[in-house]
C-alpha cells in the first residue's frame, strides 16, 4: 500500500532544498506552497516571471496535485493560458510519479520561450517601423504619382474652387454697386450741401487781398457824384 504522506514529506524536502529562495509553505493542512520561476534575461534584459501554488491531494502522486497561477509578471493572458495548459499536460503524463520538479522545470522553459517571443516581437516591430520610415523618406522624395484619375480629381476641384472665386467678386461688385449713392441721393441725405457753395465762396471773399496803391490818385478828382452829368467812365477817356 502507497504511503502518500510519506512520499509528499520526501518530495517537499527535496523540492525546498532545489528551490530555497523562491520555495514558500502556505499551509500544511492540506499541504499548499508557491514556487517563483523566472526566465533568463531576454535581449534588453526583460524578464517574465509566474509564481505557481501547489496542493497535494490526498492520493497525490496517483492523482495530479492541484495548481494555480498566484501571480505574475510581464505575461500575457494568452501566455498565462498556455502556462495552464501546459502543467495540465505534464501531469497527466507524470501520474504515479512525484512531478513538482517536472512541473516547474516545463514551465521554466516555456517562461523562456515566450522571452524569445518577446524579443521576436520587438525585432518585428523594429523591422516594420524602418521599413515604414523608408518608404515614407522613398515617397516624399519622389513625390506624388500623377494618375489619370488623380488629374481629373484635382481638375475638378481647381474649377469648383474658380466657379467660387468668380462668384465670391461678382457678388462683392454687385454689393459695391448697390452700396454707391447717386448724386441726388448724397443731397436727400446732407440738406446742408446747397448751402456749401455759398459758404465756399463768402470764405474765399473774405482772404481775396486788395492793392490799395491802385485807388491812391483817385483822392484828387474832384468827383461830384451828385452831378446828373457825372460819368466814371468818361474820365477814363479824358486820360487817353
Amino acid at each position: 500500500m502507497t504511503d502518500y504522506g510519506e512520499e509528499q514529506r520526501n518530495e517537499l524536502e527535496a523540492i525546498e532544498s532545489i528551490y530555497p529562495d523562491s520555495f514558500t509553505v502556505l499551509s500544511e493542512a492540506p499541504t499548499s506552497f508557491t514556487i517563483t520561476v523566472t526566465s533568463e534575461a531576454g535581449q534588453n534584459d526583460e524578464t517574465v516571471e509566474v509564481t505557481l501554488k501547489f496542493t497535494y491531494v490526498e492520493k497525490y502522486p496517483d492523482d495530479p496535485p492541484m495548481w494555480d497561477i498566484h501571480s505574475q509578471q510581464n505575461l500575457e493572458d494568452a501566455d498565462i493560458e498556455d502556462v495552464l495548459s501546459l502543467l495540465k499536460v505534464q501531469a497527466e503524463e507524470n501520474l504515479g510519479m512525484v512531478m513538482i520538479f517536472t512541473l516547474v522545470s516545463a514551465v521554466q522553459e516555456k517562461l523562456n520561450e515566450i522571452v524569445d517571443q518577446i524579443k521576436s516581437r520587438q525585432e518585428e516591430e523594429k523591422k516594420r517601423k524602418e521599413k515604414e520610415a523608408e518608404e515614407a523618406e522613398k515617397v516624399a522624395f519622389q513625390g506624388t504619382i500623377v494618375t489619370i484619375e488623380t488629374f481629373l480629381s484635382w481638375k475638378a476641384q481647381f474649377e469648383q474652387e474658380v466657379n467660387e472665386l468668380k462668384k465670391k467678386k461678382q457678388k462683392e461688385e454687385e454689393q459695391s454697386g448697390k452700396n454707391k449713392l447717386t448724386g441726388k441721393q448724397l443731397f436727400e441725405r446732407d440738406h446742408n450741401l446747397d448751402t456749401s457753395d455759398i459758404q465756399f465762396l463768402e470764405e474765399a471773399g473774405n482772404s481775396v487781398e486788395v492793392d490799395e496803391s491802385l485807388f491812391q490818385d483817385m483822392d484828387d478828382l474832384d468827383l461830384d457824384e451828385d452831378d446828373p452829368d457825372f460819368d466814371p467812365l468818361a474820365l477814363g477817356s479824358d486820360e487817353d
